[in-house]
């Protein structure tokens, strides 16, 4: 694998070795050692996948609060999408800049987003299948959101974001950075509802 740092501290983009033949090729999607040698986590405690239907699809911008923060790595494995990682730490140099990767089922890439940022993506192709690999918990109680057009943040999306976006996304309020040291607590709005709430 081929590891890439970003302006924001901790967010990595994720490349692939491949080794190719006849058949095809085969390459390691992830691997404990060399992500420890780059501080990222050697365990995930859960995968998750997305489907989405539509070009122009936008989900986020979400995140879980301490003690059940999450670190996600996200890989496009069918279509492709825009992946956001947006930097919600206060003590952070890049707090409240953001990150984009292309991720396509073609490129392999994946996106590594940290505990302390928020994730989105629009897809860019119809029939796009998301899969994420997760480092804790997941915590409905915990689970929070900033709106993905919040000027505090100034988020580029490459295609139109009115036509296929959740109404409790649309709903997210404008962000207030809390008053507090360390990470993110209280800014984002909580999600409500009973289903799970994931970008």
């Amino acid at each position: 694998m081929k590891f890439t740092p970003t302006k924001i501290a901790g967010v990595w983009i994720v490349d692939l070795e491949r080794r190719e033949d006849e058949r095809g090729w085969f390459a390691r999607t992830w691997c404990a050692e060399e992500f420890a040698a780059h501080g990222l986590p050697m365990a995930f405690s859960q995968c998750s996948a997305s489907f989405n239907r539509r070009r122009g699809t936008l989900r986020g911008m979400h995140y879980q609060v301490a003690p059940h923060a999450e670190a996600k790595l996200v890989r496009c494995v069918r279509g492709a999408m825009f992946d956001v990682a947006l930097d919600l730490r206060p003590e952070s140099a890049t707090f409240r800049q953001w990150v984009a990767a292309e991720l396509t089922a073609e490129n392999g890439r994946a996106l590594f987003i940290p505990e302390g940022c928020a994730h989105g993506f629009q897809t860019l192709a119809e029939d796009t299948e998301v899969f994420y690999q997760i480092a804790g918990a997941y915590r409905p109680s915990s689970g929070r959101g900033v709106r993905w057009d919040d000027p505090a943040f100034g988020i580029t999306w490459p295609l139109p974001t009115e036509a296929f976006i959740s109404p409790r996304d649309v709903g997210l309020p404008d962000f207030v950075p809390a008053p507090t040291r360390g990470i993110l607590l209280e800014p984002g709005a909580a999600m409500a509802g009973p289903s799970p709430h994931r970008s």
